[in-house]
């Protein structure tokens, strides 16, 4: 690598780079709606340089061109998701991941693979395992775990719960019996997304609510501000550990560990009690990946004998844990919104492509107003699908333009791991929006051809149809 001057100067001119990169990057983090959490789609672009920049730096130590006094400051420099993951680009220093909540599984991580956790929306969360497109294969073709534990869970009680879920989301709640559950969302009165969330009947009088990790304490806040008659509501967060199985063989997994009627269980059903590995669960046929599955709540103090009897079943027909860099990878291709990115109190439901999943004739709902008038006015902005043309990866943030106007900007992207395509989601001026349209995604200062393709990219032979 040259004498040992050039070696210091180009340390120095690296740090000098670094310290410029990571201050621009405090700026973005700020602006992003989960702090200085910052998106996945990004973070996985981030881990697989750095993958790469550490097999280089390896090399060349065994080749004698780099003396091993400088090897932790050349990885540093050439890996920035190493800072990313330990500083989270705080400006004041310490250890900010001894603050973040864990998960009732988090001491199990170290027990599969060799996990790498992050801060994601205060949570200190595994982003992989053994690796994002292997996890991410794994789900497709076989099966993989989440733990999914850092999401909210609300008990809604009273002779008026229905009325009051029917005034506070955008779904048609009349329309679920007991052991149904549907996806919806609640808006702000400008037409705004507070969060989107499930709704899960338990009996004619009692509902749960499965929201956002990131907006358990603003949601919480809202539903209590606008309770009607007796109804009550009781934040079980923290008392509640949600685990997901999914893939092709998720089935036959959960098979294996119940003798609960899963076979009969359609997609947005769910058994209240169902013994699964000789635990006490309430077991949901949903999912946020793309492909069949179950999602499984169950007591905090339950849910590592969970993980390990699920994972001990599974491993031999290939069962996998997987880590929030794939569960974003695997959410894209499939078109699930993402709070933050595809869904904010900046956009609406209609904008996100989510109408289906907003009855403006079934009653009023906070909100109803303005996207009455929003999509009578026509909606202004989509959500659309883009394919880079050139090299390329479209991340959350970039800008896209048309010609010489600035259009809208992309809300996540990535290297689709089933397409190998480079994809991305973005929110754009209506008028531009129809399939085929060229456009230019803006990336580090390069305009890169784009175009405008349909979504889902990714459809299940036998996708379920929600309610």
């Amino acid at each position: 690598m040259g004498s040992r001057e050039s070696l210091r100067q180009k340390d120095l001119c690296g740090t000098r780079l670094w310290r410029e990169r990571a201050s621009r990057m405090n700026i973005q983090a700020d602006r992003h709606p989960r702090g200085n959490s910052l998106p996945l789609d990004r973070m996985n672009g981030w881990l697989a340089r750095g993958n790469s920049q550490v097999q280089r730096t390896e090399q060349e130590i065994s080749a004698g061109s780099m003396s091993l006094r400088h090897v932790a400051v050349v990885i540093f420099l050439r890996c920035p998701f190493l800072h990313l993951m330990l500083q989270r680009y705080n400006p004041r220093g310490g250890n900010p991941m001894a603050n973040l909540r864990t998960t009732p599984l988090h001491s199990l991580y170290g027990e599969y693979g060799e996990p790498r956790c992050i801060d994601f929306g205060g949570w200190e969360l595994p982003v992989q395992f053994s690796g994002i497109i292997r996890e991410h294969e794994a789900v497709r073709q076989k099966a993989g775990l989440f733990d999914v534990s850092h999401m909210g869970e609300f008990i809604v009680t009273g002779q008026f719960a229905a009325d009051f879920l029917q005034r506070v989301t955008t779904n048609d709640v009349r329309r679920l019996t007991d052991g149904a559950a549907q996806y919806t969302l609640m808006c702000y009165p400008d037409g705004g997304v507070v969060d989107d969330l499930l709704v899960y009947r338990i009996s004619k009088d009692q509902y749960m609510l499965v929201v956002n990790a990131s907006n358990i304490e603003k949601d919480f806040d809202w539903l209590q501000q606008h309770l009607i008659g007796d109804v009550t509501i009781e934040d079980r967060s923290n008392i509640t550990a949600l685990l997901a199985l999914q893939g092709p063989i998720a089935t036959e997994i959960m098979s294996r560990c119940t003798e609960a009627p899963i076979d009969s269980l359609r997609p947005f059903q769910f058994l209240r009690e169902a013994e699964v590995c000789g635990i006490r669960t309430l077991l949901s046929r949903t999912g946020y990946t793309g492909e069949d599955g179950f999602e499984l709540y169950v007591a905090a103090e339950d849910a590592a004998a969970l993980w390990r009897e699920l994972m001990q079943a599974g491993i031999p027909l290939g069962l996998e844990p997987i880590g929030l860099g794939a569960r974003d990878t695997l959410r894209l291709e499939a078109r699930l919104p993402l709070y933050g990115q595809e869904l904010s109190s900046e956009i609406s439901p209609l904008e996100a492509g989510l109408g289906f999943f907003v009855k403006l004739d079934s009653g009023d709902f906070i909100g109803r107003d303005a996207l009455v008038a929003q999509k009578a006015a026509g909606i202004p902005r989509r959500l659309i699908g883009i394919e880079l043309l050139d090299r390329g990866i479209p991340r959350s943030h970039y800008l896209v333009y048309s010609g010489d106007a600035q259009i809208g900007e992309v809300t996540s992207g990535t290297q689709s791991p089933t397409l190998k395509r480079n994809l991305g989601l973005a929110l754009i001026q209506a008028e531009y929006a129809a399939i085929g349209t060229e456009l230019e995604v803006e990336i580090r200062g390069k305009r890169l051809k784009a175009i405008v393709v349909p979504a889902p990219f990714y459809k299940r032979t036998a996708a379920p149809a929600r309610p």
